[in-house]
């Protein structure tokens, strides 16, 4: 149950090395992002081919998203026995099969297999470069997981304008292949530079309070701390989640879609602008976040993200039939959502320790799994009201009691949860002393 890493310290070229692998983790994210944060700009093209109700196309992103994390823990284990390599290898395969899938699809069943399909690639990648990161650095856990996590949301970014551009001249099947294919290879290509440290390549001289000891998944669940942290997550996660899936729907019912932005050196529409700069700022904040944890506690910064988030979300419903309100706000928003992947990862390599890392934080990642099932949820009550600001309201509310509970409630919690696993340590290491001796 001891936790080795605490005392080992690499040389230089073992620390250069993790460095090489953050890099490689970093590559197969970016790779893996489009899948869910480009799904918006298809949505409004299968609904006008085929003239579906826009609550039911939205079901295949509601489904990727439940495949990618209710699969997590699963995908842990498997990890655990495969490793990085294989596992991100075979999550490449995955989504380029997936985008392959869409392109053919003619009918809500054929996206809702696509979705699945996705959601296993994704999942499989997502878990397993989170993982590795956290391994190799538990001296840095928030900014290396949050310069990981941060590769998947700022992921899309330079492709974007790309992907909106081939739509519009090429249609959206064409644009599902061939972006499928390339990013589905360049995946499977930086798998393969992929590994799991070993127990001489890892440090862990950290500034904030860590377990001593490594937790079993069943030792995880059975603490207070854990399902705090789920119930924050999922309260934080569930706005950004409708955010990323209904920023094209919004910004088309709030009137700002189709506005043109002139910035002198270069005039593009609201929507496609707001999705650039979103992803970037997302992307950012991953690292961002996940630093300044590192130095101030994760505590102290989920207070501030969350309360920052809430606030931003007030502000669009408020001002965002404003084009270029819009743009800054939503951008203020997912600068503050985007950090809940690097906060709630290093917190549980801290708590929990690193052995068992990919199911915890596999079970605790099913959060965006119970998030996505408020996606439809919240067309349904825009439709009931009339307005988005209802639902942007609520979602508000959410994100400040979850900053609340980090002020309050998680802080206390934390700190009795790192001596409680002092006191374990200590008492496993005396009886495993004892049974030396009587041997």
């Amino acid at each position: 149950m001891s936790n080795p890493s605490a005392t080992l310290s690499p040389n230089q070229s073992s620390d250069s090395k993790r460095w090489y692998q953050l890099i490689a983790g970093v590559v197969c994210m970016i790779a893996t992002a489009n899948i869910q944060y480009a799904w918006t700009l298809f949505v409004p093209e299968i609904e006008e081919t085929y003239g579906w109700p826009r609550a039911q196309i939205q079901v295949a992103f509601t489904l990727f998203v439940l495949v990618q994390t209710w699969l997590a823990p699963i995908e842990g284990y498997f990890i655990d026995k495969f490793g990085p390599r294989l596992m991100v290898a075979f999550g490449a395969i995955m989504i380029g099969a997936a985008w392959v899938i869409n392109a053919q699809a003619t009918t809500l069943m054929g996206f809702y297999l696509g979705a699945a399909v996705g959601g296993i690639g994704v999942g499989s990648i997502y878990a397993t470069c989170i993982n590795n990161a956290l391994k190799w650095f538990p001296d840095r856990r928030g900014l290396a997981v949050g310069l990981t996590a941060g590769g998947y949301g700022a992921g899309s970014a330079a492709t974007i304008l790309p992907i909106a551009s081939m739509i519009e001249s090429a249609g959206y099947q064409e644009t599902f292949l061939f972006f499928g294919l390339l990013q589905g290879s360049i995946a499977f290509i930086a798998a393969w530079f992929l590994r799991a440290p070993k127990s001489t390549e890892v440090r862990a001289s950290s500034k904030l309070a860590q377990a001593t000891r490594d937790y079993t998944l069943k030792e995880a669940m059975s603490t207070k701390l854990f399902w705090l942290m789920l119930v924050m997550f999922v309260l934080v996660v569930t706005g950004g989640m409708m955010a990323v899936a209904q920023l094209g729907v919004i910004a088309k019912d709030l009137g700002v879609k189709e506005f043109k932005v002139d910035l002198h050196f270069f005039v593009m529409a609201a929507l496609p602008l707001a999705l650039m700069l979103d992803r970037i700022m997302n992307g950012i904040s991953r690292p961002l976040f996940g630093w300044i944890s590192d130095n101030i506690g994760r505590e102290k910064t989920m207070v501030i993200a969350f309360t920052l988030e809430g606030l931003g979300i007030i502000a669009l419903g408020y001002f965002g039939s404003n084009p270029y309100a819009f743009l800054i706000l939503s951008g203020v928003v997912f600068l503050a959502w985007g950090e809940v992947y690097s906060l709630f990862s290093a917190l549980a390599g801290d708590a929990f320790g690193t052995k068992h890392i990919g199911k915890i934080y596999g079970v605790l990642y099913t959060a965006k799994g119970i998030g996505a099932l408020f996606v439809p949820i919240g067309n349904l009550m825009m439709e009931a009201t009339g307005t988005w600001s209802t639902v942007l309201y609520t979602v508000a509310a959410m994100d400040l009691t979850a900053a609340v509970l980090a002020l309050v409630v998680l802080r206390p919690v934390l700190a009795e949860h790192v001596a409680s696993s002092k006191r374990l340590f200590k008492e496993e290491s005396t009886s495993s002393a004892g049974v030396q001796v009587g041997a």
